[in-house]
């Protein structure tokens, strides 16, 4: 965060002022190259903003009037004039700062078996130590040694291992989780998470982009694929229907460049039209055939089947009165998804997926993905009571979803995962909270609980057993055949105790938190190492 922020005064200059004296409603000035002051909107201002600090995204994000921006992103060449609307403990970088330091803070289980077995060793180190006196009183009276080999005992028995076993993980794994786009909120939650038996993904922006795309297409002799779906572009140019803008966005991908069309009329549920170069060019529906009263050829009737079959929508286009192509359209399934199920599935964890959409649409795309259970249809209330179906056949579940309509369910779920930006909901209903909306995170989730457990086993193991083995040699249970351990040899093992167990839990930033790639599918995400 910036130490000062430029506030606009009313007659329209600038004053330098702390941030922390902004207010909600001040209007600050971000020059380019400077650290965003506070939560708000754009009021005026064109610009790029770099917001991996919070998203994980490098790609900078476009600005103008109206979008938000968050207190500590940077802004790239333009200049903004941005309105305050959140300031110190409301922002988004402080909340995310109190979910780290409660995830931190937060105990979970194998911290409450430590705590509990440094209190123990409290009782045995008592005992030992009157034992001992007793003992040795006993065998040469009481004297200096006497001292020496209960002053022993007290310093073996010092709980400074036991007492960083578990916070020291616990630190580094939160670390790893922040660093990799994992917000927890609950520590019980990433404990929990390497036991999971199933997770429900919700479909809509979870698995899927949430946006339809053209994902199949079908053209007539002699047409070109590119030239047909540059031709659609171009039709398509001046409509802001989501159809519309799938069409553009894979002339794109394919950097294909359109021509430009004139006449555009929208033809209400029907399609569009436009003239492109001296031709009148249709883009729409089944309805719009029925309107033009064209007959539809038998390898686009066919190709309009199976896409019926895969529960996509088709849309057709007609140049001068021939149909030409036809495009299948589906919401865009995310590349990360395939990996995220074979990924889970090889961890021996059950993948589901919920959706409100049809059966035909959910079957869709369990069946590309490879998920065996599937809940479509859903009401947004009733999603909870699906999580419950699971857990009554004594499954720990979690659930994926964005947040918001999915609410109910996260609750419900054992572990309940949100992924995106984290909006109140999200913060209010998950224990987990995927920064970067990226569903491999999810598989990252499981096994960075999976490697910290092992490391507090290791760590509570080593700790106890140090003791088990220390204290008697410091009583003088060897003392016949003439081993006896020093106050300052007894420290050192105490200390080299501590050493090791912080030792070991600092390996956890090795752990591999890397996804396996599948053949044909791109990976361009990487795991962080913790700071």
């Amino acid at each position: 965060m910036p130490d000062t922020a430029e506030r606009i005064t009313d007659d329209g200059n600038t004053e330098d002022v702390p941030v922390d004296e902004l207010s909600e409603g001040d209007l600050v000035l971000v020059r380019p190259g400077a650290s965003v002051p506070a939560d708000g909107v754009v009021e005026k201002g064109d610009s790029d903003v770099e917001e991996s600090m919070i998203t994980g995204e490098s790609k900078p994000v476009s600005k103008e009037p109206g979008d938000e921006v968050i207190g500590g992103t940077i802004n790239g060449d333009g200049s903004l004039r941005v309105r305050v609307g959140a300031t110190g403990e409301e922002t988004t970088l402080a909340g995310i700062m109190r979910l780290v330091e409660e995830a931190q803070q937060s105990k979970s289980k194998t911290q409450v078996l430590a705590d509990r077995a440094a209190g123990w060793l409290f009782y045995v180190a008592l005992g030992t130590a009157v034992v001992t006196a007793l003992a040795w009183t006993v065998a040469v009276s009481f004297d200096a040694t006497v001292i020496e080999r209960v002053v022993t005992v007290l310093v073996i028995a010092c709980p400074h291992a036991l007492g960083l076993a578990i916070p020291l993980v616990v630190a580094i794994n939160t670390s790893l989780a922040a660093r990799n786009g994992m917000l927890v909120r609950d520590r019980i939650a990433m404990e929990d998470a390497r036991n999971l038996d199933a997770i429900i993904f919700d479909k809509t922006g979870t698995l899927t982009e949430g946006e339809h795309g053209v994902v199949d297409m079908a053209t007539g002799d002699g047409v070109d694929e590119d030239d047909a779906l540059a031709l659609a572009a171009a039709v398509e140019s001046d409509s802001e229907h989501m159809i519309a803008r799938a069409i553009r966005e894979a002339a794109d991908e394919r950097g294909l460049s359109a021509s430009d069309a004139s006449d555009f009329e929208a033809i209400k549920g029907k399609g569009v039209r436009a003239s492109v170069g001296g031709n009148e060019v249709y883009v729409g529906g089944p309805n719009l055939l029925t309107q033009l009263d064209s007959e539809i050829p038998d390898n686009f009737q066919q190709f309009a089947d199976e896409a019926g079959e895969d529960a996509q929508t088709v849309v057709y286009l007609i140049r001068d009165g021939e149909l030409i192509a036809a495009f299948a359209m589906a919401d865009v399934i995310r590349e990360e998804s395939f990996r995220v199920v074979d990924a889970l599935k090889d961890l021996g964890i059950e993948v589901a997926m919920l959706t409100g959409d049809s059966q035909d649409v959910a079957e869709a795309v369990a069946d590309e993905l490879g998920i065996d259970t599937v809940f479509a249809e859903v009401l947004p209330e009733d999603k909870d009571k699906k999580v419950q179906e699971l857990q009554d056949q004594g499954k720990l579940v979690g659930m994926v979803g964005d947040g918001v309509n999915d609410a109910p369910a996260l609750t419900r779920a054992d572990i309940g995962i949100a992924i995106g930006s984290g909006t109140d909901v999200a913060v209010q209903s998950a224990d987990v909270i995927l920064v970067q909306n990226n569903p491999m995170d999810v598989v990252r989730l499981v096994k960075l609980s999976k490697a910290s457990y092992r490391k507090m086993q290791e760590n509570i193991v080593w700790a106890a057993g140090y003791n088990v083995f220390a204290l008697p040699l410091a009583a003088g249970i060897l003392a016949p055949v003439g081993i006896l351990l020093s106050p300052a040899v007894g420290a050192l093992l105490m200390s080299l105790s501590t050493v090791i167990v912080a030792i070991n839990a600092q390996l956890l930033r090795r752990v591999d938190l890397s996804i396996p790639d599948l053949s044909g599918v791109s990976s361009s995400d990487i795991a962080q190492a913790a700071d």
